[in-house]
């Protein structure tokens, strides 16, 4: 009789184990995958509170959003230099696809596959271009070009690469130098041609000056008739006419010509004159 109670309280601890359920929260920007009895389930818990048998079932949770790797490598260039680089890796899992990936790849699908595939596929992509390339324009036809060889093998796998970003080129100090060098001459002769066509420009603007004085003294010499001599000297004669200050004219009989009283001041005074400065205007045709 003292039996049946220890096979009563067994039974009911065995009822008991698989009635245990156990929860997890799988969170926005993770994928939850069940795994029974050691096989993943198709289906994707992709956010919320799930419900498992901690006996026999498990919920592996892996991330959804974009993942970055940070790779510190050396890599070869056409000219056969080996380059210390720095690169990114952006990368995310498709959601559908996350059972294939946790079955075919396992939860470390990073250093089982993406790293390995992106180190021979920067090798390959470099290899074919120089190192000068690396620091020019070209950088971002190589990210490109390393991106599209990574996904030709890791599409299948369930993941895909959004970027591959080149961060730091540190080029062999004697190449730095020459590319520095050539940067350095090419800056010079652009400054340089800056100042020749600065000098063109210069030249041009006094050529045109030069014409133009050309032209107005040209129009001016047809324009000089007597008449008009004539008339400007007799403007002439009327302004020294109007000045208060004393002054010698002399003329010739059409055009007057002043000298400074105080530059004759400073001359010795003839004899006969009373010692004072006097305005004559005389024709030299009539002295």
């Amino acid at each position: 009789m003292k039996k049946y109670p220890v096979l009563k309280s067994i039974a009911l601890l065995l009822i008991g184990s698989f009635t245990v359920v156990s929860c997890t929260v799988v969170r926005q920007g993770e994928f939850g995958v069940k795994r029974t009895l050691g096989k993943y389930n198709d289906k994707v818990y992709t956010s919320g509170l799930q419900v498992f048998n901690p006996f026999t079932s498990k919920v592996v949770k892996i991330s959804g959003q974009t993942e970055n790797i940070e790779v510190s490598l050396v890599i070869p260039s056409r000219e056969g230099l080996s380059i210390q680089s720095e690169v990114s890796i952006l990368y995310r899992v498709k959601s559908n696809e996350a059972p294939d990936l946790l079955r075919k790849v396992g939860i470390d699908y990073e250093g089982t596959v993406i790293l390995p595939v992106f180190r021979s596929a920067v090798s390959d992509v470099t290899s074919k271009y120089y190192a000068k390339d690396m620091h020019s324009g070209n950088r971002a036809e190589i990210e490109v070009a390393i991106r599209d060889l990574m996904m030709k093998t890791l599409e299948a796998k369930g993941l895909i690469v959004e970027a591959v970003l080149l961060k730091s080129i540190s080029l062999p100090r004697s190449l730095a130098k020459a590319i520095e060098d050539k940067l350095e001459a090419e800056q010079q002769a652009q400054r340089m041609e800056f100042v020749l066509q600065q000098e063109r420009q210069e030249a041009d603007r006094m050529r045109i000056k030069a014409e133009g004085v050309r032209d107005a003294n040209q129009i001016i010499a047809e324009g000089l008739t007597p008449a008009i001599l004539q008339y400007k000297s007799i403007e002439a004669w009327v302004q020294l006419a109007m000045s208060p200050n004393s002054k010698i004219v002399f003329s010739n009989g059409s055009v007057p010509m002043m000298l400074n009283p105080e530059t004759m001041s400073n001359q010795p005074q003839s004899q006969g004159t009373s010692g004072k400065n006097m305005g004559l205007v005389l024709p030299l045709s009539e002295q």
